[in-house]
């Protein structure tokens, strides 16, 4: 398994009982996981059951998913009658008609009233109605937040390539720096001699002396630490890139440690060559702090 993004998209369609149902998910960057939630009014009750779903699958980015719910035109020509309604009608009149003062209500009058007469799409589901329609919409869901998984992870392998990359420069500048850092009592000394020689040209230089100022310098300059800790991290970018755990927040953490020792080997270093290669070392890891940003 390889390391996962965080941008991604997914869009599904769906059909339950004569409703159409269409799942937008679009998922960003976030440095925690975050769902914005937009359903129709009254399935107010999937929010939690998608937060639940989403943190089950996700641990980082921005996610926002839509619902939208519309009746096919098959199904919403179709009508039913509130019975309950015509009954209340009914009584509520009964004394009026035995004393004479209205007529003896009609069904073409009853089911002219306001709320009689009930289209599908506005009649009250029943709960075991509303139960399955939910059923059916958090299955949807699901399966899109998988198809959601599924392009960050295209994403995490276009990530992973860039990170391997960055490793295999990492490698080749301590490499480098490591023969750089070699030559460097020997620079050391050549430039005290140097130096001495155009300040004092007729004094006799005394070769112990010489020595133990060039080995106090090359102390100075040691870089053999930082180097050993720049490989080290190196090999823990490799093995972040393989691991199945989310890797973004370590990939974070892991380019300031990478930045810290870049800066520490320019500081310490006293040869051209070497602040050289700490300059492209800072420069890759810039890249890796970047490109760990799009990491889940």
């Amino acid at each position: 398994m390889t390391i996962s993004g965080m941008t991604g998209f997914a869009r599904a369609e769906g059909e339950h009982q004569g409703q159409r149902w269409i799942w937008e998910l679009k998922s960003v960057n976030g440095r925690g996981l975050d769902l914005k939630l937009r359903t129709p009014q009254g399935l107010d009750a999937l929010e939690p059951q998608a937060r639940a779903a989403a943190a089950a699958k996700f641990k980082r980015g921005s996610l926002q998913a839509n619902l939208s719910l519309a009746r096919e035109a098959s199904a919403a020509a179709s009508v039913k009658i509130d019975f309950a309604l015509v009954d209340r009608l009914i009584a509520a009149g009964e004394n009026l008609v035995a004393e004479g003062k209205i007529e003896k209500p009609r069904w073409d009058g009853l089911l002219s009233i306001r709320g009689v007469l009930q289209s599908e799409e506005t009649a009250e589901a029943s709960e075991e109605e509303r139960a399955a329609l939910e059923s059916a919409l958090m299955a949807g869901f699901a399966q899109k937040l998988e198809a959601l998984a599924e392009a960050r992870q295209a994403e995490g392998r276009s990530l992973a390539s860039v990170f391997s990359e960055a490793a295999d420069r990492l490698e080749a500048l301590i490499a480098a720096a490591r023969l750089s850092a070699a030559a460097a009592p020997a620079a050391a000394l050549e430039r005290i001699r140097q130096k001495l020689e155009a300040l004092a040209p007729e004094v006799k230089l005394d070769p112990a002396r010489l020595a133990q100022e060039a080995a106090i310098a090359a102390t100075k300059a040691d870089v053999a630490e930082e180097l050993e800790r720049l490989s080290a991290h190196t090999i823990e970018l490799r093995s972040l890139l393989t691991k199945p755990e989310p890797a973004g927040r370590r990939l974070d953490f892991l380019s300031q440690e990478l930045t810290r020792e870049a800066n520490t080997l320019c500081s310490k270093s006293a040869d051209l060559e070497l602040t050289r290669i700490g300059l492209n070392l800072k420069t890759v890891v810039d890249q890796i702090k970047e490109q760990a940003a799009n990491v889940e």
